[in-house]
């Protein structure tokens, strides 16, 4: 009997291995990857084949599961920031399972969950990159996951895909017991907002702000809140009133009622700003504490940047912004995230061109609570 039950699990590994190979073609090195693409930046997404780069001895492959669609994908396959790189693949919010490990990677083995974020490569010997700030590299030599050519010249391709091939450095361990459905997000999201929260050191008693209660500013408010802060939201959508009661806010701000402003002047120490269009940053800046930070992680396209009067700024309030998080920090917050149970709220779509179409639509409409995750696993 056991070794009619050893047979079987060969047999059935054996065919296992045969489906992963099948599913992630490996021809003169190089691995053949489907998806969605953006071919101009009309942002209309039509399927698509192509080749990734072939498996490094420190690299590892991924075979995508989910990917969370993030607005900064909409400006980029629009080019709302300039610079666009077409044909494009968008999605910097991956997660999947490793099927193939190069012969230096310790980190991962294959069967592992893995993720990967808005970055693949960096110079890896600048001050920022050796603190693991790989984002502020200081020789500019920051490759993002898609949007962005690698050292090679050749444009990098993203997680609207069904594999990725990354650098084990650039790959994150996704623990164990994690929400494989709603753990893409968190990639970007999680990484961009909590990154701010522990930098201003926000911790029990704070009183903040969180303005913008969408893919970001959900996840804002649940770490804020797990951090003992006192929370308070603003946006301009009364439906979301009572979503950012339910996570812990003490007050939701409808920015569009007059009166519900008032008297807000001189009462936060730190605002995080979610804002993904032109807004009243003055409004904003009024609200904080002599010594208090206002810090942008919304990215407006480039015709609908906000700008400030200086004169804003006296009562030594500050503003800033920050960019995603490094590496190690972004492996911390999704460490944080899972043992907390922080998760994006998601609708989860089909893994086909007219469902991503219509999801960017709703995106722009302000009709998803709050982020979608295309289910790769659906890909015909």
């Amino acid at each position: 009997m056991k070794k009619l039950i050893y047979l079987l699990s060969v047999i059935l590994l054996t065919i296992s291995y045969n489906v992963q190979a099948q599913s992630n073609q490996v021809h003169d090195g190089h691995v053949h990857s489907k998806g969605f693409v953006a071919m101009d930046k009309n942002g209309v997404f039509t399927p698509y084949e192509f080749e990734r780069k072939a498996i490094g001895d420190n690299d590892v492959l991924i075979e995508i599961m989910y990917s969370g669609i993030c607005h900064s994908d909409i400006h980029q396959s629009r080019d709302e920031w300039g610079g666009s790189i077409f044909p494009m693949v968008p999605g910097h919010e991956i997660a999947g399972k490793i099927t193939q490990v190069g012969k230096n990677v310790t980190k991962f083995k294959v069967g592992d969950y893995a993720g990967v974020g808005c970055m693949v490569n960096s110079c890896g010997i600048c001050e920022h990159c050796k603190k693991g700030e790989e984002q502020y590299c200081d020789n500019n030599k920051t490759v993002y996951t898609y949007n962005s050519r690698d050292f090679d010249g050749d444009p990098t391709m993203g997680g609207y895909s069904n594999n990725i091939v990354v650098s084990e450095h650039f790959a994150l361990k996704i623990p164990q017991g994690a929400d494989m459905k709603r753990i893409a997000p968190l990639l970007c999201a999680g990484a961009t907002t909590y990154s701010p929260l522990k930098f201003t050191h926000v911790g029990k008693g704070d009183k903040i702000a969180i303005a913008g209660f969408g893919g970001l500013g959900h996840i804002a408010v649940q770490y804020a809140v797990s951090f003992g802060a006192e929370v308070t939201v603003f946006d301009v959508s009364e439906d979301k009133r009572n979503d950012a009661l339910r996570m812990g806010a003490v007050k939701f701000v409808n920015v569009t009622n007059p009166d519900e402003l008032k008297g807000l002047d001189n009462s936060f120490r730190v605002i995080i700003s979610t804002i993904p269009t032109n807004f009243n940053v003055e409004q904003y800046v009024r609200m904080l504490k002599v010594d208090g930070e206002m810090v942008l992680i919304g990215m407006p396209a480039a015709n609908k940047i906000p700008s400030v009067n200086t004169g804003a700024l006296a009562g030594r309030r500050k503003i800033y912004g920050t960019l995603i998080a490094g590496i190690p920090e972004t492996q911390e917050m999704l460490n944080y995230s899972v043992t907390h149970n922080i998760y994006p709220e998601i609708e989860m779509i089909e893994a086909n061109a007219d469902a991503i179409n219509q999801a960017y639509q709703s995106v722009l409409d302000g009709k998803v609570k709050f982020r979608y995750v295309i289910n790769m696993e659906t890909l015909k």
